[in-house]
């Protein structure tokens, strides 16, 4: 008996060296594999901190992050899905190209964790609309963590100077046009736009279509009733060369990043851009300055009094984080730490629109989101981006057919059948 109970002891004794040394661990290391676009040093700083919390909270967890630009992200992430191997935790918008990953069968269902508790954690999010994106046949493989809407934002010193009202914007299309022909005539760049990335350029078409034919026309041709050549998306072409007629865009716009024209609209550059929430930050981190502090403002897309849809539909979106097939458990509870309360509130100081309840708060005094979370709230139809919420190929073609009306390589007749074309053959 004293011979076992010694040799228990020196077991005991050796397992504890081991650990004291770090050749062994107390409890195994869990790694997530986590990848992001936040390439502005203020967002990417803000998640290095989450992440570092997150471990020092759990010492048993390693999470390594993969920072990528954008349009980077995008083209590695087709590579490692291709290659059955994607990331524990990655960039999503949701909608078309989610569900094509989803349905490869190359990402987890959360769905038993988020419907866990009474679905605590499923009904902390404002945004259902948002949450849905994430959903299909009733399972969910991630999760928004911001979410706003596309408008306007707008320099309004560079309004004064022109002679318009800076307190109120052009509330519709003709409007919108005058104000940007009375910005030309005073030697000012009215908008600034980034199309050498292309998804810049299509928030254009797809915002008329929107206003043109509400959201009865999409649905028809995403439910394959209607097409992509019905008068609303013909005619979105059709109003958009309204405004590319009256050369409107600072000089080389097709060949600029989104990142540069961003710059310019910080450095006072140009008066105008169509954008999502993350604008105001992006603008101050290219053009490494302070950007337009009270003089940057916001307003809804213009409406078309003619079309079909409502003045307060919204094309919009924002960001989250999809789960990959093989990622371990902890990535969902790291997951659910990114969207509390308290980092969403965290977050809202940096760049993020909430979409957590009660993590608004944190944004009350900031005009501009408080408009983008009414605008997002209070839209009888919600829509997600197109080159996002269709399936990848469909939406590169809206990309590449818009990229065709801005360089005057097709007609809007002739954008709308390019589009239907890759419809037809991807969803019918």
């Amino acid at each position: 008996m004293k011979k076992k109970l010694a040799a228990i002891l020196t077991l005991t004794f050796v397992v504890a060296l081991l650990i004291s040394s770090g050749v062994v661990s107390a409890q195994d290391k869990v790694t997530i594999n986590w990848w992001h676009i936040n390439t502005n040093t203020a967002e990417r700083d803000f998640w290095d901190k989450v992440a570092q919390d997150y471990m020092a909270a759990n010492p048993n967890i390693e999470i390594e992050i993969t920072v990528l630009e954008n349009e980077a992200f995008k083209t590695r992430l087709v590579t490692v899905m291709q290659a059955n191997d994607p990331p524990d935790l990655f960039q999503s918008w949701g909608g078309g190209v989610l569900w094509e990953f989803a349905r490869a069968g190359l990402l987890r269902n959360i769905a038993p964790e988020l419907e866990a508790n009474n679905s605590e954690w499923k009904n902390s999010f404002a945004a259902q609309a948002a949450l849905d994106l994430f959903s299909l046949d009733g399972e969910y493989y991630g999760v928004p963590w911001t979410w706003g809407a596309v408008g306007i934002f707008y320099n309004k010193a560079l309004f004064a100077e022109a002679g318009l009202d800076p307190e109120n914007p052009p509330a519709t299309w003709e409007e919108f046009l005058a104000a940007v022909q009375q910005l030309k005539d005073a030697g000012i760049t009215p908008i600034s736009v980034g199309e050498l990335e292309k998804w810049p350029g299509h928030f254009w078409w797809v915002y008329l279509a929107i206003r043109l034919g509400g959201e009865e026309a999409f649905l028809n041709a995403y439910n394959r009733e209607g097409a992509f050549t019905d008068e609303p998306f013909v005619q979105a072409g059709e109003y958009l060369n309204q405004l590319i007629e009256l050369e409107p865009f600072q000089e080389g716009h097709l060949a600029m990043g989104y990142g540069d024209a961003a710059g310019m609209m910080g450095r006072g550059e140009a008066a105008m851009e169509l954008m999502g929430q993350w604008s105001p930050g992006t603008q101050r981190f290219f053009c490494d300055c302070e950007g337009l502090g009270e003089d940057l403002g916001w307003f809804p897309f213009p409406d078309v009094p003619e079309g079909a849809g409502d003045a307060a539909d919204v094309l919009g979106g924002g960001d989250g984080f999809a789960v990959g097939k093989n990622a371990p458990d902890e990535t969902i509870d790291f997951l659910r730490y990114i969207t509390s309360v308290d980092v969403q509130a965290a977050a809202a100081d940096v760049w993020v629109v909430p979409v957590v309840k009660g993590a608004e708060t944190a944004i009350a005094d900031d005009p501009i989101l408080m408009k983008i979370i009414e605008a997002r709230n209070n839209a009888p139809y919600f829509q997600l981006y197109y080159d996002q919420f269709l399936p990848p190929a469909v939406g590169q073609t809206v990309n590449d057919a818009v990229e065709a009306l801005f360089t005057r390589a097709a007609s809007p007749e002739e954008a709308a059948a390019l589009i239907e074309e890759a419809a037809s053959f991807e969803m019918d």
